[in-house]
């Protein structure tokens, strides 16, 4: 059966292309800065959002028509997973994600909802296989159900705690049976809403075990994929322990886990934490810890975790400029964590959504290999911080001055001159590259 059969394979059409079902920028054979554009851009569809999500909102109910929604329970699940390898295969993604409760219900005990799994992880495999399309990474939902009210690895009740390392153990088992090159660890509840309550330290030790046991299951298996942590700051808990990459690389490290970590980076979560997606990533890159990214973006007039498709062509631009000059994501990729809205509820929405998203992406690449290339921004830092290639700076660059020495150059009472950071021209530069034709 064809759940999109009035659509056919999307193509690169070129920028002058009026077919909205067709590419302007991403062209995957295309060569950018020495690779492939589909080898830069491991485009990933998020299962949540494309075949479970129905458009409810805090105010509203489901409002999205689907080829789908006929089915329920089992048939619903097996339908879904055909759906999601034909639109895949239409859009040229050649990655998806999944969390382990969007791709089978649960039963009425663990025991059921694991057979539920293996029905639906058998249908999956066969259409990797015969598509060959690849598991970017999967997780498991540790938020939704009621039992998560208090948390998961962070819970105040053994016994969830207990559940909650079976239903992990078991979807690393399907990371490994579907040959997952990431798997990802999403502290959806792993916070707080009040310290009048809570045991800081005992929450954070449990979490860091879990993370142990999680490591030394995987090895017992062999499973090798990437381990990431996703950061979010706030929502649904007031403060969440892996608030953005900062907080985050220093909790790996104070428990001694950085080896074992990267980081899955999402633009939305940044601008809820107080950051653009950019920082985020330097962070991370800076640290040895870029691992994946969720692309989306925010409303910034909203205070919540809109997710919306990314088309905003500076984001993605110096998303890719750091992704660049971070040498490329390893086994991570680019992973659509995005919703349409819940006004685009044909199910055309979902192909315009990700064309959109695929080409901001394409485009953003594009202008940051040039950029780069350009060495536009590398020459500003150059020279903006000229001064710590030479005499006293550096002796602070290379950590052979001392106060005694430094007091003895500022006694000497030298003129000081600063120069601008002409801030205004290098975005003006930035729009010129982004506004210029393809080249």
């Amino acid at each position: 059966m064809s759940y999109f059969a009035s659509i056919g394979r999307i193509s690169y059409e070129g920028s002058r292309s009026n077919n909205p079902l067709a590419f302007q920028h991403y062209q995957a054979e295309q060569v950018i800065a020495g690779k492939k554009m589909e080898e830069h851009l491991r485009f990933s569809m998020a299962y949540w959002h494309t075949l479970t999500g129905g458009g409810s909102d805090p105010f509203g109910t489901a409002t999205a028509i689907r080829p789908w929604d006929g089915y329920s329970g089992m048939d619903l699940a097996k339908a879904r997973v055909e759906a999601a390898f034909e639109l895949m295969e239409k859009l040229g993604l050649r990655y998806f994600c999944f969390h382990d409760r969007d791709i089978a219900p649960e039963g009425e005990t663990l025991q059921e909802t694991n057979r539920n799994l293996d029905v639906i992880v058998d249908l999956m495999e066969q259409h990797m296989k015969s598509t060959g399309i690849k598991l970017l990474w999967n997780t498991a939902c540790l938020f939704t159900h009621p039992r998560f009210v208090h948390g998961a690895g962070t819970t105040s009740n053994a016994d969830v705690y207990a559940y909650s390392a079976a239903q992990l153990k078991k979807s690393l088992e399907i990371g490994k049976r579907l040959g997952a090159d990431n798997y990802v660890f999403w502290g959806g509840r792993e916070g707080y809403e009040s310290l009048l309550n809570t045991d800081m330290k005992l929450e954070l030790d449990n979490l860091a075990f879990l993370y142990r046991m999680a490591i030394d299951y995987s090895r017992e298996i062999g499973f090798d994929a990437q381990f990431l942590i996703e950061p979010k700051p706030k929502e649904p808990t007031k403060h969440q322990y892996d608030f953005d990459a900062a907080t985050t690389i220093a909790f790996l490290q104070r428990y001694g886990l950085e080896a074992h970590f990267k980081l899955n980076l999402e633009a939305n979560h940044a601008t809820l934490a107080g950051h653009t997606f950019e920082h985020e990533l330097r962070v991370a890159r800076l640290h040895g810890m870029l691992g994946s990214l969720d692309a989306n973006q925010g409303d910034l007039l909203l205070g919540w975790d809109t997710d919306e498709f990314p088309t905003d062509l500076y984001a993605t631009t110096l998303t890719m400029y750091e992704v660049l000059k971070n040498g490329g994501l390893g086994k991570g990729g680019i992973n659509f964590d995005a919703k349409v809205r819940r006004a685009s509820f044909e199910p055309e929405d979902l192909f315009y959504a990700h064309i959109a998203g695929m080409d901001a992406y394409a485009k953003g690449l594009k202008v940051a290999a040039r950029l780069i290339e350009d060495r536009v921004f590398d020459e500003a830092v150059d020279r903006r911080y000229a001064s710590f290639r030479e005499g006293i700076g550096r002796d602070i660059a290379e950590g052979r001055a001392t106060l005694a020495s430094l007091e003895q150059y500022a006694l000497e009472n030298r003129p000081i001159s600063n120069i601008s950071g002409r801030q205004e021209r290098l975005k003006a530069v930035l729009n010129q590259y982004l506004l210029e034709a393809d080249k």
